[in-house]
């Protein structure tokens, strides 16, 4: 069997957290999962001609991912993100712009690597500048399986713009809270599934997938409503919780599986990165192994 390839488009950073930088951003985050869980994977940004950007361009390629659709900016400097995190270890986020990857620019071997690839994530994150918000329509026309991750930041979202990416996208993922808000645009629902439901038929979409922290996750495809609950792990920071599960949630649809499969693998893969720090961790086969064997869940 071929490995899926996935091209992840938008941001590639630098955390700034108050033990030290980590290579972060969402699109990159996802890569860099979805490389260490098989699958091929490509990163399309725009990096700083400076130190930072130069060590992101090193720390991907150590990592297996394709730096070769990373553009160079001379003009802006590689993105940062200063990250506070909670007692919870849940982080706030303060997203410096104009950053590099606000200017992506569209070359013909982009094109032809997202045609040829088995699907191509995105976030509204990327959107905040109206030159990469353009190239990413552009590849979202030619994308074989386009996957949104929501990824709110404020300010950089707007009702309008969530309706353009959503009216793009097949696949959608979203945290709980994205899911209300969301609902809140279009309609008065209560209610999860009620919530779903609505938001997957006016976006038409092939699956909804709902991200529910330690409560485990939901999704709703055309074979119907299907739940996960949580594993219980000890958390040290939820950065990237989020993208390695979405990482493993397509290493499983991209190979066929059924939905409950894809669930049960993106939330203990999800789970594992929260006990690690940063959105970059390495995840051992037996770390993984022994995450997905655990009957710790969380069921209430």
């Amino acid at each position: 069997m071929s490995r899926p390839t996935v091209i992840c488009f938008g941001e590639v950073l630098w955390d700034l957290l108050p033990t030290g930088k980590i290579a972060g951003g969402a699109p990159m985050n996802v890569a860099f999962h979805a490389n260490q869980l098989g699958m091929r994977s490509h990163m399309i940004s725009r990096i700083g001609n400076d130190a930072l950007g130069h060590e992101l361009l090193g720390f991907l390629n150590e990592k297996g991912v394709s730096t070769r659709l990373v553009q160079v900016d001379e003009t802006f400097p590689t993105g940062i993100v200063n990250v506070v995190l909670d007692e919870k270890g849940s982080p706030s986020y303060e997203i410096v712009q104009p950053s590099a990857w606000d200017f992506i620019h569209p070359i013909t071997e982009m094109t032809d690597t997202v045609k040829e690839a088995d699907a191509l994530v995105f976030g509204s994150l990327a959107c905040r500048n109206e030159r990469t918000k353009r190239t990413l329509f552009e590849l979202l026309d030619i994308a074989p399986l386009r996957v949104l991750d929501v990824n709110l930041r404020t300010p950089f979202f707007t009702k309008n713009l969530l309706e353009e990416l959503l009216q793009k996208a097949d696949i959608v993922k979203l945290n709980d809270e994205e899911l209300h808000l969301l609902c809140g645009y279009w309609s008065g629902l209560e209610g999860e599934q009620l919530q779903m439901s609505f938001l997957k038929e006016k976006f038409r979409l092939e699956a909804l997938v709902v991200t529910k922290g330690p409560n485990g996750a939901a999704c709703l495809d055309d074979s119907g409503y299907h739940e996960q609950p949580g594993f219980t792990v000890q958390v040290q920071d939820t950065i990237g919780s989020g993208d390695a599960f979405l990482a493993a949630y397509l290493s499983k649809l991209l190979v066929n599986a059924n939905a409950n499969d894809c669930l049960r693998f993106a939330c203990a893969i999800g789970a594992l990165a929260a006990t690690k720090a940063g959105g970059t961790a390495r995840l051992s086969g037996e770390e993984i192994e022994v995450i997905l064997n655990s009957k710790q869940l969380i069921t209430d």
